[in-house]
């Protein structure tokens, strides 16, 4: 299979975390990846290293997606170097730490910064690939949390922009189809060093066991099974759009 020939998929913040597990599935699925990174270039680089390990091409793209020029340029180089575009996974995302009763702990520049990259940003990202995707068909993925769902998570900003991302998956899937199928999920307490560093290790270690311990499942999420359920709406589900998947093990489940 020639290099124009694979599948292209784009996975913004990819450099760690869930981003950098779904650019390594979508490798090992023979799909030529875009990997990008904001500030992280060394682990943007043991990324595209494992990607290009699998035999796929990789390009490594520098970009805020808080920027629409820079938005429009990651999609150019997908085009440029292939010539296609078949699934967008919206990751990159970014939050500030306070406690959702602080009220005085958040202000708008706060708010404008969270929703620039985590809100925005998806929005620049879904425009700048639709014209080329329209022409073969493809999957968006939006990488939401279940603080958009219930109000909860690192700070009321953070689940704000996250319930507004929501609000585009809905309005992206009804208007970009038929062509184009727009999802998302919603991961709960997601394991690594995101978290880790956010919350400090004690406090990270006291709210993973929390969640561990309501989850039906026994387990967290970490971001290589997040990684499996977009990689599910990104290569399969043909006739899903439109949705949205809580993933938390079961630990918001009422009693």
């Amino acid at each position: 299979m020639s290099d124009t020939d694979r599948k292209v998929i784009i996975v913004t913040g990819s450099s760690s975390g869930i981003g950098a597990e779904v650019a390594k599935l979508a490798a090992r699925h023979h799909y030529n990846v875009v990997v990008n990174y904001n500030s992280n270039a060394a682990g943007a680089e043991a990324v595209t290293d494992y990607c290009d390990a699998q035999g796929v091409d990789t390009v490594t793209v520098q970009a805020n997606v808080a920027d629409d020029a820079d938005c429009r340029r990651m999609a150019q180089a997908a085009i440029d170097a292939w010539g296609r575009i078949d699934v967008l996974v919206n990751n990159a995302g970014t939050t500030k730490f306070c406690a959702h009763a602080d009220l005085e702990g958040l202000d708008a520049t706060d708010f404008q910064h969270l929703y620039n990259v985590n809100t925005i940003g998806a929005f620049q990202m879904i425009r700048a690939v639709v014209p080329t995707m329209k022409q073969t068909g493809g999957s968006i993925v939006n990488v939401a949390s279940v603080a958009g769902l219930i109000g909860v998570g690192s700070s009321l900003a953070y689940a704000c922009s996250k319930a507004a991302m929501l609000a585009i998956n809905q309005s992206m899937a009804r208007n970009l189809g038929p062509e184009i199928r727009v999802n998302a999920v919603c991961p709960g307490f997601v394991e690594g060093d995101w978290l880790q560093e956010g919350l400090g290790s004690e406090m990270y270690d006291n709210v993973r066991n929390y969640y561990r311990e309501r989850a039906a499942t026994g387990e967290v999420m970490t971001p290589a099974s997040v990684a499996e359920n977009i990689w599910y709406f990104a290569h399969s589900a043909p006739n899903v759009t439109g949705e949205h998947v809580l993933m938390d093990g079961g630990a918001t489940l009422p009693y």
